[in-house]
């Protein structure tokens, strides 16, 4: 039994952060999926972007599309559509043993409308009707606007992964839209075990942008805190999820049969080399989470990763350690803001790219 069976035996899904039509057609899902325990998968525009470029097997598909169909984004939906639905079948076992709580495959509306909630509603019911997969996620990201539009279309009862959460802060305005939008489809008639939703909490991207102030800062105080923010953030936002999902909030919710909004943690490969290469995995184990981890990621955890339940270990270091950031002056929900754009504008630009390509 692999590592990742025995983090599923205390609550925490292992997904893979990686879709391309090689790991399909050549069974590395298959195997991951049925021998190792993934329970899940995400892509995103980067990681279809590489896919498109690196792999083989998209290359006759996009000739013959070329020839027949004058619009790129539609020659890009009509490649990555199959592999997504190709995943939701691979999947669609461990979706059902799992009553539905587990066993997604995620698909991102265009990076294009990150700011324009309409064009996004639209967008997700035209891919949930493409996809027509139970165990699909339609990825939205945590833009102002793109949460109105994650409330409306958890109203329509589409599943969702929101993406590009940075804070505490945006976390929390996440679960409160989520909620939301339950009330409106419970009281349309609606049954709560139909949906889904995750809320992406980016990790390695907040140390990246926070460790330099730190060392800028130069001070012992700071220098101890480098490495601490991201951990900071996630143990913080997993007791507020609590909050929400476990208290009397949520409860009329949880009797209709409505789901809490599990924690994702993305961007979990670590970027600072000085750190752990499994740093946001064996710090960050847990019930009701999701670790989404890329390959080389999975690889370093299988050989040398701890099984544990420490997502609520620290947790009143973690409280300090935010603290202390904001006593230096290091605002993170000022940060979280500032990574958000960010996001948006690295997964706009490998949109752009992908576009080029087809």
């Amino acid at each position: 039994m692999s590592k990742l069976h025995e983090v599923n035996k205390l609550g925490q899904s292992i997904w893979l952060d990686n879709l391309s039509r090689t790991i399909i057609k050549e069974g590395e899902l298959a195997k991951l999926v049925n021998e190792d325990g993934v329970t899940g998968i995400t892509s995103n525009p980067a990681i279809f972007q590489k896919a498109l470029t690196d792999s083989p097997y998209y290359q006759e598909q996009l000739t013959q599309l070329k020839a027949s169909t004058p619009d790129a984004e539609m020659r890009y939906e009509a490649m990555v559509i199959p592999d997504i639905q190709a995943a939701c079948d691979i999947l669609l076992a461990t979706y059902t043993a799992s009553n539905g709580n587990d066993g997604y495959v995620s698909l991102e509306v265009s990076p294009n409308l990150a700011n324009d909630t309409d064009a996004t509603v639209a967008a997700a019911k035209r891919l949930h009707a493409a996809v027509s997969r139970p165990n699909l996620l339609i990825k939205i990201p945590a833009t102002p606007a793109g949460l109105v539009a994650f409330e409306q279309v958890i109203g329509l009862g589409i599943s969702v992964n929101v993406t590009l959460l940075f804070s505490i802060s945006q976390t929390v305005r996440t679960f409160e839209a989520y909620i939301r939008g339950l009330r409106v489809y419970i009281a349309n008639g609606g049954n709560g075990r139909d949906i889904k939703a995750v809320a992406s909490l980016f990790l390695s991207r907040v140390d990246s942008n926070i460790d330099p102030r730190l060392i800028q800062i130069g001070t012992p105080a700071a220098s101890a805190l480098q490495g601490h923010a991201a951990l900071a953030i996630a143990k913080l936002a997993y007791q507020r999820y609590k909050q929400f999902f476990h208290g009397e909030y949520f409860a009329d919710l949880a009797r209709a049969g409505c789901r809490p909004q599990y924690l994702l943690w993305a961007s979990t490969g670590t970027k600072n080399k000085a750190y752990p290469d499994v740093k946001y995995l064996d710090n960050l184990i847990g019930a009701e989470t999701i670790n989404t981890v890329p390959g080389a990621t999975l690889d370093a955890f299988r050989d040398h990763g701890t099984v544990a339940d420490t997502v609520e270990n620290g947790v009143d270091t973690s409280l300090a350690d935010y603290l202390a950031l904001e006593n230096l002056g290091i605002y993170v929900d000022e940060v979280g803001e500032t990574l958000q754009l960010e996001g948006v504008k690295i997964f706009a630009d490998a949109y752009q790219q992908i576009l080029a390509t087809c």
